[in-house]
């Protein structure tokens, strides 16, 4: 393993673990209340989403790991990958905090359907983290195109399947439709 990819993952298990030992002192649970942990949960309207390792918000992370190293490498061009892998991790890791908040969890409630929303456990937090990592390296391996592929494959499939995805996302934390909540409640 070379130095640069060593570097980069001490960088993300430090970032992960900061993250996570935040997230459990503000009172979020390790792992799911249920008592297990599964690599997927595919129930979005449920009281174990955003508990285990994956679910179907997953691909939103991916995308935000896209989307960073595209800003970074935009604004920033001569930075190292490191270092653009950092700023990307206090974003993914801020996010992951403000999201578990009394405010955000409070917001998502009103203005969309996740009515049993209580937070992320912190294994949850974490895996979507990891799932930021992947989706920066994916950027940074793969050409413009295939990054731009990948984006509106996702948003496409978890926008079909769940009524949901980043752009639905970001749209009802900001500016909430009624229009959308009722087409995401079916």
């Amino acid at each position: 393993m070379n130095r640069t990819v060593l570097n980069s993952l001490l960088l993300a298990a430090g970032f992960i673990g900061a993250t996570a030992i935040i997230l459990y002192t503000m009172g979020q649970p390790l792992i799911c209340k249920c008592g297990y942990v599964k690599l997927w949960h595919g129930v979005v309207i449920s009281s174990e989403n955003s508990q285990h390792l994956s679910d179907w918000y997953t691909p939103s992370h991916i995308i935000h790991g896209i989307l960073f190293f595209g800003l970074f490498t935009l604004i920033l061009r001569k930075a190292s990958l490191n270092l653009r892998l950092a700023l990307s991790l206090v974003l993914e890791c801020a996010w992951e905090i403000l999201e578990n908040t009394d405010m955000i969890i409070n917001r998502y409630r009103e203005s969309t359907i996740s009515l049993d929303y209580f937070g992320d456990s912190v294994i949850n937090s974490s895996a979507d983290i990891l799932a930021m990592v992947v989706g920066f390296f994916l950027a940074a391996r793969l050409p413009v195109w295939a990054s731009v592929a990948i984006i509106i494959v996702f948003e496409a499939i978890t926008t079909w399947l769940i009524r949901d995805g980043l752009a639905l996302n970001i749209l009802m934390l900001v500016w909430p439709l009624e229009a959308v909540k009722a087409w995401q409640g079916g």
